[in-house]
Order: C-alpha cells, then structure tokens, then sequence
C-alpha cells in the first residue's frame, strides 16, 4: 500500500472532539495541552463541554481543529505508527497547517497561533453579512467558473473550493453569489444552496487576511517537511520551506484544488487515504473522485485499536 494521510477543514468541529483519545492516550492529550498553552487559554474546555456556535466561530474551529488531527495522530503513533511511513501528507484548507504539524514543517503550538491568527484575520476581512459562500452540487468545476464570472458584473464570485467532480463551492460578494446560484439552478445543478458561514473564504475579499498570514508566517521557523505536502494551491507535492510560506499565503485567496490534489496523489501510485481528525467528509469526497483509493477516519480509540498497519 501507499498511503497518505489528509486532515479535514472547517465544518468538521464538534462538541467533544478528541476527549475519548485524550482518555485513552497520555500523547494526545498533550497535543491538547500544548495548543491550550499556545493560545494561553482553555480551548480544550470548549472542545470538550462548550457550545458549538463559540466552537464554530472561525478562530476557534481553525485551531481546534488542528488539534484534534494531531491528537488522533498522537494515538496513531502510541500504537507504533510512523508518519514517515506514508508517501504524502495534504489537508483541506485550514487542515493544510494540521498536515504541516504532522511533517515537523511547523510546531503544533506555532500551528495553533497561526491559526488563531488566520481565524481573526479572515473574519475580520470583510463585514458580517457582506459576504457568502454557497455549495453547488451536481455541475463540474469548470462549469461553476464560468457561471462565477458572469456574475462578476454584480460584485466578486470566485469558485472557491473543487471538492470533488460534482461538489464545487463559490465565495464572494453576497449579491453576486446569490446571483451565481440562480444561474447554476437554471444550468441543471442539482443543489445550490448558500453556506452557513461567517466569511467568504477563498476568494479576493480575503486578500487582507493574506497579507496579515504573510507577516504572521515570517515570524515562524518553517522546516522541511519529513514527508511532502500536497498543496491546495498547487495541488501537487511540495516540500521547500520558502515554497510553503509562499502558498500558505496565496491559499487564504487562491482555490482549495481538492479534487485535482487527489488525483495528483492517485497519479502518484497513492491507494490506500486515511482521513485523520474530526468527521468523515474527506472521505465522502476522495470517495467521489476515485473509487480505488482504499479509506479509513481515525478519530477514535476505538478505531486507532482495530486498525492494521
């Protein structure tokens, strides 16, 4: 087999998210800790015993996140996994920084304010209610492009992420998405419904928030990665330090090329994805894109302890 492991982005978060692995395993826990540290407060509190609209609030979901990737990877590795074992390493969007964490690129604490920073900066870019950002199901990406420039007139519109061959998703200017929306009904999407999100993620409205990430990223020490990543930006491996500063910067505007990144890793002799961290919608995804990948979720004791490697 060769395997990757991806870690999932925004929307995944739960209430009580990686307490059981905390339990179970001393390491994981102190992946929590270290990022409670980090951030000088008791995010693990909220991940655990919170309310979930706090925990959704984007710079608590960014970092809790992340969290929870690593800890089910600590749990991995107190069964005798190695990351270095896998030939890849990629997460979705913010999942990206989890993935880093996992290849020694970047500390987990560093991790943690990078994205607390990320979150801030993102939610403060643009005014509440200025923004949006809609799924549209059943049209290729290509397609949603196209219909995401005829409405350029009305104001922004991007296709922000390309999930998978029949899952893209638009961000920009409310009046300009709602537009977009209508236009993908008419083209013969199945769905196309906005997201209940509090910024338009991935799209030129962020271009504040690049800037801030890129005076965030010179003050940390990025290092090679011990495994290569594969970039949302690119959606192919990279490796260089300078390079992954580069497009962590460029991914707060750019597309997440999901699909295309799974495709570069399948090209790549990739067979076998394991999605490491909170939910499954990875997996539901890569599922979509390529019936031949072999899946697994690791996100709990229960299934670190039956799993073979």
């Amino acid at each position: 087999m060769v395997r990757a492991l991806v870690c999932p982005g925004q929307g995944a978060q739960s209430i009580g998210m990686g307490k059981s692995l905390a339990i179970e395993y001393p390491k994981s826990k102190a992946i929590f800790e270290e990022v409670d540290d980090a951030l000088g407060e008791k995010l693990s509190s909220l991940i655990w015993e919170g309310d979930i609209e706090e925990l959704t609030l984007t710079q608590n979901a960014q970092p809790a996140l992340m969290a929870m990737s690593l800890a089910a990877l600590r749990g991995l590795e107190s069964k005798g996994f190695e990351v270095d074992s896998c030939a890849y390493l990629a997460g979705h969007s913010l999942g990206e920084y989890s993935a880093l964490a996992m290849s020694k690129a970047i500390s987990v604490s560093d991790a943690a304010r990078l994205l607390r920073a990320r979150g801030l900066a993102m939610q403060e870019a643009v005014p509440v209610g200025l923004g949006a950002m809609a799924a549209i199901l059943g049209l290729d990406f290509a397609t949603v492009q196209s219909l995401a420039s005829e409405v350029q007139a009305t104001g922004i519109c991007q296709a922000a992420n390309d999930n998978d061959p029949s899952q893209v998703v638009i961000s920009g200017e409310k009046t300009a998405v709602e537009l977009a929306i209508v236009l993908a009904k008419n083209s013969g999407a199945k769905r196309a419904v906005m997201l209940p999100v509090s910024a338009p993620f991935h799209c030129e409205l962020m271009a504040p928030a690049a800037e801030q990430m890129k005076i965030e990223l010179e003050t940390i020490k990025v290092e090679q990665p011990i495994v290569p990543i594969v970039s949302n930006v690119s959606a192919q491996a990279i490796s260089d330090p300078s390079e992954i500063k580069k497009l962590l910067v460029s991914q707060v505007t750019g597309s997440v090329r999901w699909r295309e990144s799974i495709m570069w890793m399948a090209k790549n002799n990739v067979n076998e994805i394991w999605e490491v961290g909170s939910g499954k919608a990875l997996n539901g995804m890569i599922r979509r894109i390529d019936k031949n990948i072999n899946l697994k979720n690791i996100s709990s004791p229960e299934e670190i302890e039956t799993l073979e490697f």
